[in-house]
């Protein structure tokens, strides 16, 4: 670590220590060379993977954009906000866990068709009819054949 005093190019680290709110490491430093003292702080980086489009082009996920496709989904549907910030979480949770660094538009899509027939049948239609560019009513049927049936 370069010194930001002095810029001298090795420090000493003096300690460490785990910030458990935070999950990152605090470590005291000295430069040998000026003996100013500093902090640094060491956390993981977690990046979501990159979402390759049907046109191939590459762009970054963005949970804003997959919050306001559910909430079209959701729109005047009994679900309350907290739901779908959990369920956007859940699918970033996932798309973390792959390990990959690009994944398809589709596989998210799919991702949310499936939280949403958990939470939602209608809701799951609706973003089904526009994900799959429904063009007549036998594929709506279709849909709604695959949704497990609720026990009443």
């Amino acid at each position: 670590m370069k010194c930001p005093f002095c810029h001298h190019p090795n420090t000493q680290v003096t300690d460490s220590r785990l910030l458990e709110e935070t999950n990152s490491i605090r470590r005291r430093r000295r430069c040998p060379s000026c003996e100013q003292r500093f902090s640094t702080f060491e956390t993981v980086e977690m990046r979501m993977p990159q979402i390759i489009k049907s046109t191939r082009a590459r762009v970054a996920f963005n949970p804003h954009k997959l919050r306001t496709s559910l909430e079209r989904a959701l729109h005047k549907r009994p679900i309350d906000a907290e739901t779908i910030d959990d369920t956007v979480a859940l699918i970033e949770q996932r798309l973390y866990s792959l390990g990959h660094k690009e994944v398809s538009s589709q596989l998210v899509g799919e991702m949310a068709m499936e939280e949403l027939a958990k939470i939602d049948q209608v809701a799951y239609v609706r973003f089904a009819s526009v994900y799959k560019s429904f063009n007549d009513v036998s594929e709506f049927t279709q849909a709604i054949a695959t949704l497990p049936k609720e026990n009443k």
